[in-house]
């Protein structure tokens, strides 16, 4: 109950500025940077073939389907020092291959 509340506060647009309750449970507060952080998820949600199942799958693909509306940014995580290692070794490249230009 408490997953599938945080799935529909990430994956609907119209409440994405509303809170969303990770606090809720020990479970949702686990995976809060895995739903709604820098991070990729994967998700997989196993259904049965079997009329006795079907409900059962119809709400499994229901749930899959709104957690396949969350989107997250991802990106690199990087500490300012590394960031501007990164960006100086970036310029010394550049700035090598001009020098190398006006040699020739």
């Amino acid at each position: 109950l408490a997953l599938g509340n945080v799935i529909s506060a990430l994956g609907d647009r119209s409440k994405r500025s509303t809170h969303v309750p990770y606090r809720d449970s020990k479970l949702t507060r686990l995976l809060q940077d895995s739903l709604g952080g820098n991070s990729q998820t994967v998700m997989i949600a196993c259904i049965s073939p079997s009329d006795r199942d079907f409900m059962e799958t119809l709400n499994t693909l229901k749930y899959a389907n709104r957690a396949r509306n969350i989107k997250n940014k991802v990106m690199v995580n990087q500490d300012r020092a590394s960031q501007q290692i990164s960006a100086l070794r970036t310029e010394i490249a550049r700035l090598q291959m001009e020098l190398m230009e006006y040699k020739t």
